[in-house]
């Protein structure tokens, strides 16, 4: 008797498992439906520019189907991001996070590190996807280049600097290089406490990667000066200049709606 109700229970577990799948996988189709129905087939049909109310009533008349879908809350927050409407579009990003915090707490230090500017709630957010899955990437760059970036913004240079250059140890061990903005950034970390030459070596190696990348020239012409060197100074400048008339700069995607920090801007 003992083994048989061992064994019943054993099976009964074995169903309630497969029903419970099968809930799981019947709910996320139902919800793709929705999102198939309201975002591929609604919403996506309009421009957010220019008819944004169109785009939002989509979106919400699929969230009144299912108000637990976290990418349509994201997709409401989005639009507003790129029209520099950060605290409207927070409110909606917010949502999504409590509904799936594994999938969108990383965007959202994201956003509030280039987009919103709330350095400090942007690292609470990276610190926190930090322990969830480690130095991760989002929108191609780490945790810790989005957290050093914050400290260098809230003028806290000794701070950033240390994590950008263990961060750029770390890709350098793992990739053999390391990304050229984040040489930049770390440079420019140098740069703010005077340390001249550091801050030229640094920014040389970002020029390895990037050789037109204007905007480090701008800043090792500066440090050039510093030290005195006139005429190299000079020549740096005038290449920043041509690479800069060239289109040469920050040419990461989000360039289309941001200036990043400390990206060079030149009258007509």
């Amino acid at each position: 008797m003992k083994k048989f109700l061992t064994l019943f229970f054993f099976l009964y577990g074995i169903i309630i498992s497969f029903s419970q799948t099968d809930s799981i996988q019947s709910k996320k189709e139902q919800q793709q439906a929705i999102i198939d129905e309201y975002y591929a087939n609604c919403a996506t049909k309009y421009n957010y520019y220019y008819q944004m109310a169109q785009w939002q009533e989509c979106l919400d008349a699929g969230l009144e189907k299912d108000s637990t879908i976290a990418y349509l809350w994201q997709q409401k927050a989005m639009p507003l991001f790129k029209t520099r409407k950060y605290e409207a579009g927070m409110v909606f990003l917010d949502k999504a996070v409590k509904l799936d915090e594994e999938k969108w707490l990383d965007y959202r230090g994201f956003i509030k590190c280039i987009f919103a500017k709330t350095y400090k709630e942007a690292i609470l957010d990276f610190e926190r996807c930090k322990i969830m899955r480690g130095n991760s990437y989002v929108m191609d760059h780490t945790y810790d280049f989005h957290i050093a970036l914050s400290y260098l913004q809230l003028n806290e240079f000794e701070k950033a600097a240390t994590i950008f250059k263990a961060d750029i140890e770390d890709q350098i061990s793992k990739y053999k290089a390391a990304h050229y903005l984040d040489l930049f950034y770390y440079g420019i970390t140098l740069y703010e406490q005077k340390k001249w030459n550091e801050a030229i070596s640094i920014f040389d190696k970002s020029l390895e990667q990037y050789p037109e990348f204007s905007d480090v020239k701008f800043y090792k012409g500066i440090c050039l000066a510093q030290l005195g060197r006139k005429e190299e100074s000079k020549l740096v400048f005038e290449e920043s200049e041509n690479d800069f008339i060239n289109g040469y700069t920050i040419n990461e995607d989000q360039i289309f709606y941001e200036t990043y920090p400390y990206q060079v801007k030149r009258k007509e």
